[in-house]
């Protein structure tokens, strides 16, 4: 697979599910991801301002390729709520090839 087909996972953390939704279907929607996963919700602690904190928050999974990384970040930014959004991307280092071509040929040229 070529670099630009590379494909690579986006773990992001929500607000809430509305917020999770919203950012899916419009990744989607701009061919920036091939598919999105709004999971459960779950319990986050974190150091912020000098203190641990804790909140409720919706985890986001987002399929896309390498090449569309840092647009797909910036696409994040920008629907968040968060001042600075959990936005990581992991490599796919293997899996079903007919299931990764798809995330290739789905997101934006």
């Amino acid at each position: 697979m070529s670099n630009s087909e590379a494909v690579q996972w986006l773990y992001v953390t929500c607000a809430t599910a509305i917020e999770a939704e919203t950012i899916a279907r419009t990744l989607v929607g701009e061919r920036f991801v091939a598919c999105a996963n709004v999971l459960g919700a779950m319990r986050s602690f974190y150091w912020w301002n000098g203190e641990v904190q804790s909140g409720n928050e919706v985890a986001l999974v987002l399929k896309t390729r390498q090449n569309l990384v840092d647009a797909a970040t910036q696409r994040i930014k920008a629907l968040h709520s968060h001042d600075c959004p959990c936005v990581v991307a992991l490599d796919i280092t293997g899996g079903n090839a007919d299931f990764l071509k798809w995330i290739a040929h789905e997101t934006q040229a």
